[in-house]
C-alpha cells in the first residue's frame, strides 16, 4: 500500500503566506522562503504553494517567489494560481515547479489541462477544485439545470448541491464537482486537490462526505483539503474516503503539530506514512 503524503499549503499574497477562513479574512503567516525551508526540515511529503489572488488580480504568479522556494525544497513542489496560458505553466515548471495546480484556467479553458498533460505528463497536471454547497433551487433557478450527480438534503433537510468555484472562491461555475473531476481527468489531470470552501479555515475537519464523493468518481490520487484542526482529521478522512494524501496549512503554520508528530498519530491509527 502507497504512504499517504502530509502536504503544508503556502497560500500566497502580496509575497506573504497567509491563512484565512472560508477564503477570507487573511492574517499573515511568515515569508514564503522561510516557511518552505522549515517544511522541507521537517519531513513534510510535498509542498503547494497557490497565489491565491493572481486569478482574481488578473495577474501571473510571482515567478521569483517560486523560484526561491523552490532552491530551499528538495521535496515535490506544487505550484498554482494565475495560470492562463500553457506558456505560464511552462515558466512555472521552469521556475522550479515540478506539479502545476490549474483551478480558474481549467474551467474558463479546459483545453490548457489537456496541453500541460501533453507537455509535462498527467504526474505533473493538478486541477485544484473549489466546491461549495449551495441552496438547490438557488442552483437550477440560476443555472437552469434540473439537478446534480452530488444533490443531498442538508441538516435542515433542505436540498443543497455542491459548486465548484473559481477566482479565488468568488465566481460560482455552475459546474457539478463530481462531473468536473471526471472531465479534467478524462483531459489529463493526473491528481486533484480538493478544498471545501465551506470548511476552509475552520478546523472542525476535513468534508468527508465531498471527498468520498470525487473520490469514489475519479481513478486518480484526490487530495483532500479545507478544514484540518487536528491529526484526528486527518485519520477521519483517509480512512473513510478514497484520498490519498491530506493538505493542511493552519495547524502546521502555527505550531499547533508538527509534521513529525502528525505522521506519529497517522501510523498509530494504522495509516501507512513515510516516516
Amino acid at each position: 500500500m502507497l504512504s499517504h503524503r502530509i502536504i503544508p499549503c503556502l497560500d500566497v499574497h502580496g509575497g506573504r503566506v497567509v491563512k484565512g477562513v472560508n477564503f477570507v479574512d487573511l492574517r499573515d503567516a511568515g515569508d514564503p522562503v522561510d516557511v518552505a525551508r522549515a517544511y522541507d526540515e521537517a519531513g513534510a511529503d510535498e509542498l503547494v504553494f497557490l497565489d491565491i489572488t493572481a486569478s482574481h488580480e488578473k495577474r501571473g504568479i510571482m515567478h521569483d517567489v517560486v523560484r526561491r522556494v523552490a532552491e530551499q525544497c528538495f521535496m515535490p513542489f506544487t505550484v498554482g494560481g494565475g495560470i492562463r496560458t500553457i506558456d505560464d505553466v511552462t515558466e512555472l515548471v521552469q521556475a522550479g515547479a515540478e506539479k502545476v495546480s490549474i483551478n480558474t484556467a481549467a474551467v474558463v479553458s479546459p483545453e490548457i489541462v489537456q496541453q500541460t498533460a501533453r507537455r509535462f505528463g498527467r504526474c505533473a497536471t493538478v486541477v485544484n477544485i473549489d466546491p461549495k454547497r449551495v441552496p438547490a433551487d438557488d442552483y437550477k433557478q440560476r443555472t437552469g439545470r434540473a439537478g446534480t450527480p452530488s444533490e443531498r438534503r442538508g441538516p435542515d433537510g433542505q436540498p443543497m448541491v455542491f459548486e465548484v468555484h473559481t477566482h479565488g472562491g468568488r465566481t460560482p461555475t455552475g459546474l457539478d464537482p463530481i462531473a468536473w473531476a471526471k472531465r479534467v481527468v478524462e483531459l489529463g489531470a493526473g491528481e486533484i486537490v480538493l478544498t471545501s470552501m465551506d470548511a476552509d479555515g475552520v478546523k472542525t475537519g476535513y468534508d468527508v462526505e465531498l471527498t468520498k464523493l470525487v473520490g469514489d468518481a475519479v481513478d486518480v490520487p484526490v487530495v483532500a483539503s479545507g478544514g484540518c484542526g487536528s491529526p484526528a482529521h486527518m485519520i477521519d478522512v483517509l480512512k473513510q474516503t478514497r484520498a490519498d494524501a491530506v493538505l493542511a496549512a493552519s495547524i502546521f503554520h502555527y505550531g499547533e503539530y508538527t509534521i513529525a508528530e502528525t505522521k506519529q498519530q497517522l501510523a498509530a491509527a494504522g495509516l501507512p506514512v513515510r516516516v
